[in-house]
């Protein structure tokens, strides 16, 4: 049977002597949200990503931020590409900026003077747990990051939401209020299970999220989940995500290479052809390809 078309929604590539990656760069301990990444802390290239992609029919792949140092943010982009037209690979790039820098309007104007960017990650993650945390505040409801936001729609760019439930709902009357900022939710939601009431804050939180109709889901990230997950703890919540969102809003991607830190990328990819399988072939087109070539606007005929 003919593989389906794979728009792979979220990838990172880079070449760590070229830009620093702060996070790649030794020494390396299992402290923070995602223990040692000493494992990928090597060059990903094109050519890498397409290697291990090769069984999965990528016709074309969206990258997002890449954790470089945020003073070479544009670095990144210009780099990405060069890569795109030498090897094809990104066909989208979803870039940083600080959405509370003070020259945020000037940073996002110089990104998308690149033809491939489509949006913006900043991650937000904050977590009462320092463990946990990606940022020593929560961003999100500081006054400047949320004037940040509101300049997107400015820039005709989308917003790559990667933060933990508790702070979802505090975002929801952000998000509801800029309808032409299209929202794209990272990793799945990324439910903390040790909070004692974590996949009750994770559904709610998504519920919130999924009212608003400019907001999508990525089915990716399962190792943030549970670093040992297996498909019995997974495949009921990709069902629920699904179910929030529906088929129209949600895609598949591989996150490659950081989702190698936690599982095999076909261990990945067979779980999402495994609970796509209850699907239709219009609904497994929409997963797989369809609803990230129309969100990140790739013109892809699918």
């Amino acid at each position: 049977m003919e593989a389906i078309p794979f728009v792979d929604a979220h990838i990172h590539l880079w070449k760590l002597d070229h830009l620093r990656y702060p996070w790649l760069t030794g020494p390396f301990d299992d402290n923070g949200p995602n223990g040692s990444v000493e494992p990928i802390a090597r060059d990903y290239l094109p050519a890498d990503y397409r290697r291990d992609l090769a069984d999965w029919n990528p016709v074309a792949a969206v990258h997002v931020d890449a954790g470089a140092d945020g003073a070479q943010a544009l670095d990144e982009t210009h780099w990405l590409n060069q890569q795109a037209q030498g090897g094809g690979v990104p066909d989208a790039i979803v870039a940083f900026a600080a959405l509370d820098d003070p020259q945020l309007d000037i940073l996002l104007a110089a990104q998308v003077r690149h033809e491939r960017v489509r949006g913006i990650r900043h991650i937000v993650n904050w977590h009462n747990d320092p463990a946990r945390s990606y940022t020593p505040r929560d961003l999100t409801q500081d006054p400047a990051w949320q004037a940040g936001y509101a300049r997107l729609g400015v820039h005709g760019l989308s917003f790559d939401l990667q933060c933990y439930p508790g702070q979802m709902a505090g975002l929801v009357p952000l998000i509801e209020r800029h309808p032409e900022v299209p929202v794209i939710i990272n990793h799945m939601g990324m439910p903390v299970l040790t909070d004692a009431d974590g996949l009750a804050q994770w559904r709610e939180g998504l519920r919130a999220l999924a009212a608003l109709p400019h907001v999508a889901i990525k089915l990716s990230g399962l190792g943030f989940i549970r670093r040992d997950w297996d498909q019995a703890l997974v495949l009921p919540l990709l069902a629920q995500a699904v179910d929030l969102f529906g088929t129209q809003r949600a895609m598949f991607a591989s996150d490659t290479p950081t989702d190698k830190l936690f599982a095999p990328l076909s261990r990945y990819l067979e779980t999402y052809r495994a609970f796509a399988s209850g699907f239709t072939p219009d609904e497994q087109r929409d997963l797989w390809g369809r609803n990230a070539n129309r969100i990140y606007r790739l013109g892809l005929t699918l």
